[in-house]
This record gives structure tokens, sequence and C-alpha cells, in this order.
């Protein structure tokens, strides 16, 4: 699957970074999920080949201002381009409030239904398509969620090797077997499907959070994640000259986190605008990078915008 980041800045955009948005889509599928959309998101998917058509759901983190003022532009958007198609919005009661606010003040028309789920009210999965979504309380100055992300659809491939051990040449019977049918063969065996079919393989899990200040509040989802996508608001020493107050992860507090919970994958995002991307004086990404590092020997990875990550099926991550 592919993680696809159309912002990493958190509060204000800078130069080089847009507010926070997160696609993510089974590789090479035309659907795909958007996870927050932050003021000017929808500029952002025009140097993508992600379509407004094609889009599943929306998921909201919280209502902060960086995490959805994109939200009704880009639904008008996608009345522009033609879309029919019901569109999901989960997220917090007060996004469908500021949505049917905008719409009213603007006219906005859209030309399509939309279902809104209050996240705060899910009872258990949402069935997206690929994915069963779930979704877990954060700990911000506003309720904060994070979404859990479960590939769906998986079925059990054929043992091609043992097939062909036993004689069992490709064609017909072959797509039998896959459907789980038992076969008699010209020559009188009676071969039975069930051992010619390899286990289910583990079903990939991603976990995009939003802002939070508590990361062990995601310890029982991480369990069987293959990555988490964490804010990494501040270093540790600006976090406490900040204070309490944000309500924001450190590096630090991540990445110790994510080498308790032995997650294979990190990735951080929502930098705030005072680290600089690199060269020059002052606090730079490269501090936040370095501060995770000492406390994380996994896959640690920082998101810029535009980025996009590779997850294959054997759970290893790689930048593209």
């Amino acid at each position: 699957m592919d993680i696809i980041f159309l912002g990493t800045s958190s509060g204000t955009p800078t130069k080089t970074r847009n507010l926070s948005g997160v696609a993510l889509r089974k590789a090479g599928s035309k659907p795909w999920f958007l996870i927050d959309c932050g003021e000017g998101t929808q500029h952002r998917l025009l140097h993508t080949n992600l379509s407004l058509n094609s889009l599943q759901a929306v998921c909201i983190t919280h209502v902060h201002g960086d995490h959805c003022y994109g939200l009704p532009g880009l639904l008008a958007s996608a009345t522009m381009s033609g879309r029919s198609a019901a569109l999901t919005i989960i997220g917090p009661a007060a996004i469908r409030e500021f949505i049917e606010a905008t719409q009213k003040a603007t006219q906005l028309r859209l030309s399509y239904p939309v279902n809104f789920v209050d996240v705060a009210g899910m009872s258990g999965v949402f069935d997206g398509d690929g994915f069963d979504i779930d979704a877990v309380a954060l700990s911000h100055r506003v309720p904060s969620f994070a979404y859990v992300f479960v590939e769906t659809g998986l079925s059990r491939k054929l043992d091609v090797t043992r097939l062909k051990a036993d004689a069992i040449e490709s064609g017909p019977v072959w797509g039998q077997l896959q459907r789980g049918e038992d076969v008699i063969l010209p020559d009188g065996r009676v071969i039975c499907s069930r051992d010619y079919l390899l286990e289910v393989r583990k079903p990939r899990k991603v976990i995009i959070s939003g802002d939070n200040d508590t990361p062990a509040l995601l310890a029982e989802s991480a369990k069987s994640a293959h990555v988490l996508v964490h804010e990494a608001t501040y270093t540790e020493a600006v976090a406490e000259k900040v204070g309490a107050g944000p309500r924001h992860s450190s590096a630090k507090a991540v990445a110790q986190f994510a080498a308790e919970a032995a997650i294979a994958n990190l990735i951080l995002t929502h930098f705030s605008p005072r680290y600089k991307d690199s060269g020059g004086s002052g606090l730079t990404i490269g501090d936040i990078e370095l501060e995770a590092r000492t406390c994380y020997a996994g896959n640690l990875l920082l998101a810029n915008d535009l980025d996009m990550f590779h997850l294959d099926r054997a759970g290893t991550l790689i930048r593209r």
C-alpha cells in the first residue's frame, strides 16, 4: 500500500510544507482515503495521480483548522469534477456543522450525497473499500483521534510448488481449487482444495494519528501495526519551553513509545514551522530526527510534502 503526504506542517504552512493531509491507498488501486484536509490540500493533490472521483472517505482527526480548513474547497472541487458517487466523511460531530454552515453561507451545492459518521459514536469498524477503519481516542486540547486501517479482501493463494510436484497442470482445475472446491482429476485422484491453499498472510495495519500528547494511548492498536504515522511537533527542549498548553508530542516521546511497542516503521510529521528544512542557523528538521534516533532503532522516516512511502506485503516500508 502507499502512504502519500499532502502536508507536513503544524499550525501554519511554510514555503515548503503544507498543512496536515495524508492519502492512503492500496498500491496500483484507484480508490483512496484522505486523513485530514488542511488548507491547500487540494492544491497538493494536483501534484499526484489521485482523483477526487475515486476518493472513498475523508477521515478528520479533530476540528483544529490546520486539519480541516481545506475540506469545503475539496468538496466543492469534487462537484466541479463531476463527482456523483456518495462520499463518507468520518470525524467529530462539529465537522458536519462546519461543512453545513459553509454550504449555507456560500450557497455550495454538492453534486453527490455526503454520509457523515460521528467518530466519537462509531460502533465497531467502518467497512471501507479494501480496508476496515477503526478509531482510537487520543489526548489533545479538543477531542482528537487516530485512524487504524487494516486491509481486507485477502484471499488464500495456491501452493504452486506443490501443485507442480503432484503433476496437477495449470488450467480450470487450479481455478476450482482457488475457489475452495475439491476436484476429481481424469486419472481418478480426488484433490482437496485445503491441501493446495497457502495460509492467508497477515493483513497490513497502518495507524495515522491526529494531534496527541500521549502516544501510549495507541498501545493496544500498535501491537500488530506495521506503520505508525504520528506527529512530532517539537523536540523535547522546545516542548518544555512551550509548556503543556498546546498538548503535542515531542520526537523523543513518540520515538520512545514506538521503541517500547516494537513498531517496525515510524513516520514522523506535523512539524512546527520553527524547524527549518535545512541550512542556516537555528532549529532544523534534522534536530527532530536526531532526537528520535537516540530513542528508536527501527525504520524511522520523517515526511516531506508529496513524499510517497510504499509498504510491501512483507511489511517493508520504503520512500519512493
